[in-house]
């Protein structure tokens, strides 16, 4: 293949490759839900419906508390939350997934009302291999949507 024919070739490639990170993205889409409670309420039956559920909160993100130094006052926080035993069989199966495990689930309060929200494991997790990484999934997907279903309107 002559020199110009191969760069052309790799150039195709490349853009092809290109499009399908924005596809992929595009479309996950988060799970929202609107809680029956306020906000703070909201974030306690969150933690006790984690506990309940075999999880535990492993880490909270106070984003309110942060956006105040912005002049920004919001009721807006993150819990990260997961099981540590469910995580070593991630991680012994694929290590890169520290970056979508544990869980975010955001609480935020809008115009009054109370918001739940997070992406679906198993959609976050298609991104990696391993077999075990796609069953953790699928797992964690059912224990959120049972979680915060209990806790919406």
């Amino acid at each position: 293949m002559k020199p110009i024919k191969q760069l052309a070739f790799l150039a195709a490639c490349v853009m092809s490759l290109s499009t399908l990170t924005p596809v992929f993205a595009q479309s996950i889409q988060p799970v929202t839900i609107e809680s029956k409670m306020g906000f703070d309420e909201t974030i306690s039956a969150i933690r006790q419906a984690v506990s309940k559920g075999g999880m535990m909160v492993l880490s909270e993100l106070n984003q309110g508390k942060i956006l105040s130094m912005t002049g920004l006052h919001i009721h807006a926080a993150s819990l990260f939350i997961g099981n540590p035993n469910a995580g070593k069989m991630a991680f012994q199966d694929n290590p890169a997934v520290g970056v979508v495990i544990p869980v975010r689930v955001n609480i935020y309060e809008d115009h009054g009302h109370t918001y739940i929200n997070y992406f679906k494991p198993s959609d976050l997790l298609a991104a990696f291999q391993g077999e075990k990484v796609h069953m953790l999934g699928n797992m964690l997907d059912k224990k959120l949507e049972s979680m915060m279903g209990m806790l919406s309107r």
